[in-house]
Formats: C-alpha cells, structure tokens, sequence
C-alpha cells in the first residue's frame, strides 16, 4: 500500500476589489402643478355705491415640490426663500403667501415639517421654510408644501389704490445652503 505524504495548496484563497460609491449633492424645486402655475387675483367691485371693494378669495391651487441631498459636514441643512423678481404689488395692495406643512405620503427624509409664518411678499428674499435636509417631498400637486396666496387691502391704504395700476408680477423661489 502507497501513502501519501505530502499535499498541495493553491496560494490565491480570496481576492478583493473595490467599489467606488457616489451620492450626488441634490438640490432641486419646482411648483406644481406644471401645466398650470399662472394664477390670478383680482378685487371685485361693489355693486352698491359706499361699499369697498373686495378682496378675492385666497388662491391654493399650487405646491411647491423639492429635493434635496446634503454634505456631511458644514452645509447640512437648507431654506427655501421667496421674492418678487418682477414687478411691484399696487399701493394699497399686500401679497402674501403662506406655506403649508407639508402632505402626501410619496415624500420621504428631512424636510420642512412645519407650516411658514405668513410673508407679505416684497423685492426683498424672505425666509419660508427651513431645515431641509436630505429629503424630498413627492412629486405633483397634493404632495410637499400646498402654497397659499391672499391679496388684501393694505391696512389703512385704500386711499392709494388706482384702478390702473394693475400688474403682473414674478414670484422667485429659491433651495439654497444654510
């Protein structure tokens, strides 16, 4: 009978490579809905003489959407800010806006959880919503922010209203770095 004395091993058991993992800086927003974002607002006139005119009711129709991947360290958060861009509201007229908390349930991560106080819009950038971190709201109406616009009567302004001063004007919204 032979026996063996001796045996073999390879010398490559395992090997290993690596994996290049990548996650993108994301910061996107957009009103919904798309075909549509144009809204109108108008006084209406009285239809007995003393009266004043009315103010229309307020428009809800829009939703602002966003996402958003921060860093790590240093900006960790966002905000989104709002201003007019173009054009002026009339004297004796306020624009204000309003941010709802947020709703729908295709959202998911770190956003806005709370409602915006109420900004009476202006060319200056005002604050709506804050800490967003990386998280997105859902896609379309019904989901992120439901945004509400009221145009009132300046308080002790009627006196400034002209009948020709109507315009049109630009509402810029903006995600940016904390």
């Amino acid at each position: 009978l032979g026996v063996c004395t001796s045996s073999f091993a390879q010398d490559d058991k395992d090997d290993t490579h690596t994996i290049q993992i990548t996650i993108p800086e994301v910061a996107l927003l957009d009103i919904e809905p798309s075909g549509s974002k144009n809204i109108s607002l108008a006084f209406t006139a009285p239809t007995e003489a003393g009266n004043p005119i009315t103010a229309p009711t307020a428009n809800n129709s829009l939703w602002l959407n966003y996402s958003s991947i921060v860093a790590s360290t240093g900006e960790t958060s966002r905000t989104v800010s709002v201003q007019i861009t173009s054009g002026t509201v009339p004297s004796g007229a306020d624009l204000t806006l309003q941010a709802a908390a947020p709703s729908g349930s295709n959202g998911g991560g770190t956003i806005a959880n709370s409602a915006s106080s109420t900004l009476t819009l202006s060319g200056s950038s005002q604050t709506l919503l804050t800490g967003i971190g990386s998280g997105y709201t859902g896609d379309g109406a019904n989901n992120g922010h439901q945004l509400t616009y009221n145009l009132a009567l300046a308080s002790g302004a009627y006196s400034d209203l002209k009948y020709d001063a109507s315009t049109t004007v630009t509402v810029t919204y903006t995600i940016s770095d904390q």
